[in-house]
């Protein structure tokens, strides 16, 4: 087998064994997870955004996790599924632009098992800024299909495909995709003063244009302009010169360091603007890589949790860095020992990403935490136990090792705090619940999976929100209907998990309500592994 042969099969195995390594796994409840299932579960029911449901935010991140909630149920096991697929697509992709600019194979590997630890294996649950970034790349892989290939019959193929994944990763987060959409443009900008050829670039931007004022005008019916975050009132712009500023002097290292480096490798092999306008293939990677530096320090600001949601320039950085480096330095990449190296490398350099994971197989754990003593009576202090944490309150986190599994259909290989689950059971066991087929259930918590545990039906309803972070996903105007609901009794069951250390990710006001106008009959830990808050069950006084 030939090295050639070998890298490619290698680089695939890679990809797929990253993605799909989760899938073994069992997880603890995952933050923010709640929405990812509810959107999901939505459109597998047949429900569309903006027409059953408000959200600040287009729904196309939700379409792959639908699909699999259609095949293999709405477990949320099945979104680590879905996440596995977008992730071997997203590696593939990646793969595919390096190929399309001819990065020599063994700075592919290299590159490629970068991509794959740092954006795929750390992502392993859907998040609509990873999934829009997703469908970007994919875009990007196009308009590279069409720039390198651009003479044969498939030409306008490629062309509409990038327009339409660019209008998904727009309509899965807006910021991603409007960065990727003039990433494409540059691109193809290049091209066209390059080939003396204006047609590529005007259906581009023609099949963008037209295709998004048409989604936009069937969606006008269902208050888009009100939903949908272009930064207008009641909604706040994440758009900020100053944090802008700040992010890029105050922080962002890697990406200066890229920059820098970059830049240097270009002036060194593109002295002049007659050699950038002479080799296309490698002004077009250049371009592509600062393109992609610009979109993670932009993208850092705007889409600023998770953090790391902008881990993928790395890989492009790396690429581009990496396969000029080699050559420069003559290096023979034919030696097996040089592909070893620098696999064993980048999987040094990230380490971070897997210990967790390695460590429960290499490491014995040993009980540091708390006072200790030697086996001579002494008292130990190291560095795990130095400092002494006060005594754990009911209210505070309980550690995720602690967690168990809440042996429920939907939660397979899922684990939450017990007293989680033991007030899910107690949920579960109440007469409104087990005895009220047509129960109305105002769920504002993270248990969004209870819609299909109890069964209960999810309101379809344009005025309601999918998501009730106040000032984000929902407003005042949507509070106040909340609150005369309540006051009206309308509902009969009502969930709502109180974390006083966020700003309102569950309307305070709305809480202030319930205490006013129903009963409180239990409350429990809410399962999340940061922030501790609590959920709050009340019923009809």
């Amino acid at each position: 087998m030939t090295q050639k042969k070998f890298l490619n099969i290698l680089e695939i195995f890679i990809i797929v064994a990253f993605a799909v390594f989760p899938l073994f796994l069992s997880f603890p409840f995952r933050v923010n997870v709640f929405l990812s299932w509810e959107g999901a579960y939505r459109l597998s029911e047949g429900q569309l955004p903006f027409r059953d449901f408000g959200i600040p935010l287009g729904g196309m991140y939700w379409v792959v996790p639908a699909i699999f909630f259609k095949v293999f149920g709405a477990q949320l096991i099945t979104l680590v599924k879905a996440q596995a697929f977008l992730n071997i697509v997203s590696g593939i992709t990646f793969r595919h632009i390096l190929i399309s600019l001819d990065v020599t194979p063994v700075s592919r590997t290299a590159s490629v098992l970068l991509y794959s630890i740092t954006f795929s294996f750390f992502n392993f649950w859907p998040w609509y800024n990873h999934t829009a970034i997703v469908y970007g790349l994919i875009a990007i892989a196009f308009v590279l299909q069409y720039i390198f290939n651009g003479n044969n019959s498939n030409q306008w193929v490629w062309i509409c495909f990038s327009f339409l994944f660019t209008i998904f990763s727009f309509f899965s987060k807006q910021d991603a995709g409007g960065l990727v959409f003039l990433i494409c443009v540059f691109l193809l900008l290049y091209n066209s003063l390059f080939e003396k050829k204006w047609v590529g670039i005007g259906v581009y931007i023609g099949g963008v244009l037209l295709v998004t004022i048409l989604t936009v005008l069937f969606f006008s019916r269902y208050s888009f302009s009100y939903w949908f975050n272009y930064g207008q009132p009641p909604h706040n712009s994440r758009v900020s010169g100053a944090d802008f500023i700040n992010e890029l002097f105050g922080e962002s290292e890697w990406i200066k360091f890229y920059f820098f480096l970059v830049l240097l490798i270009a002036f060194a092999r593109l002295k002049n603007i007659k050699e950038f306008f002479a080799n296309k293939k490698e002004s077009i990677f250049l371009l592509l890589t600062l393109g992609i530096l610009c979109l993670a320090a932009i993208f850092q600001v705007t889409s600023y949790t998770p953090e790391k949601s902008n881990i993928f320039f790395h890989s492009f950085a790396f690429a581009y860095i990496l396969h000029y480096l080699l050559k420069y330095l003559h290096v023979n990449v034919n030696k097996p020992v040089v592909v070893v190296g620098l696999l064993a490398g980048v999987m040094f350099w990230w380490s971070q990403l897997y210990w967790n994971y390695m460590q429960r197989i290499i490491i014995k754990p040993r009980n540091e935490k708390g006072i200790i003593y030697s086996p001579t009576g002494e008292n130990v202090v190291g560095r795990h136990n130095a400092r002494l944490g006060t005594e754990r309150k009911s209210s505070d986190l309980i550690p995720q090792g602690e967690w168990v599994a809440a042996k429920l259909p939907l939660l397979k290989k899922i684990k939450l705090p017990k007293p989680t689950v033991e007030g899910i059971q107690r949920i579960l066991a109440l007469d409104e619940v087990k005895n009220n087929k047509n129960i109305k259930v105002l769920n504002m918590s993270e248990l969004t999976f209870l819609a299909a545990e109890i069964p209960y039906e999810l309101e379809r309803n344009p005025e309601l929100p999918l998501w009730f972070h106040l000032g984000v996903g929902m407003f005042n105007k949507e509070a106040a209907i909340f609150e005369k609901r309540i006051q009206e009794n309308y509902y009969d069951l009502v969930l709502f998990e109180y974390m006083p250390g966020l700003n309102n990710y569950y309307p305070f006001r709305v809480r202030d309500s319930l205490k006013v106008h129903y009963r409180q009959i239990d409350s429990f830990p809410a399962p999340r592994g940061t922030e501790p808050g609590s959920i709050e069950i009340f019923v009809r006084k």
